[in-house]
């Protein structure tokens, strides 16, 4: 599984088509405080649930607030049998909110 850090992640967003997919594995009530433009979420307890579901898309960015939670989802999908998986393990929603990034 590749693992990269969230300002990684904030670089790729702009170029992101729809076969991406950023998956927040926040709780509902954080997703809505504020969130990455077009994430989905789901409780990283829950991810198993949408699994069959995104494999459909060719990268799934998993991220949380500051990249435990997403280190959990990602290998709970990976042992689903996902191999599109990028867990955002390096920094999370916390840094993206710090650096002053556009959030909905």
């Amino acid at each position: 599984m590749e693992h990269i850090s969230v300002d990684k992640l904030h670089d790729l967003v702009p170029g992101m088509g729809p076969d991406d997919l950023i998956l927040d594995v926040r709780t509902e009530e954080e997703f809505e405080e504020a969130h990455i433009k077009g994430a989905r979420n789901k409780n990283h307890e829950d991810v198993e649930d949408i699994a069959d579901e995104l494999k459909k898309y060719k990268n799934v960015y998993v991220h949380c607030k500051m990249g435990g939670r997403a280190q959990k989802a990602a290998e709970l999908l990976e042992n689903a049998g996902l191999t599109n998986i990028i867990c955002v393990s390096q920094g999370g929603m916390q840094r993206w909110m710090d650096m002053g990034w556009e959030a909905e």
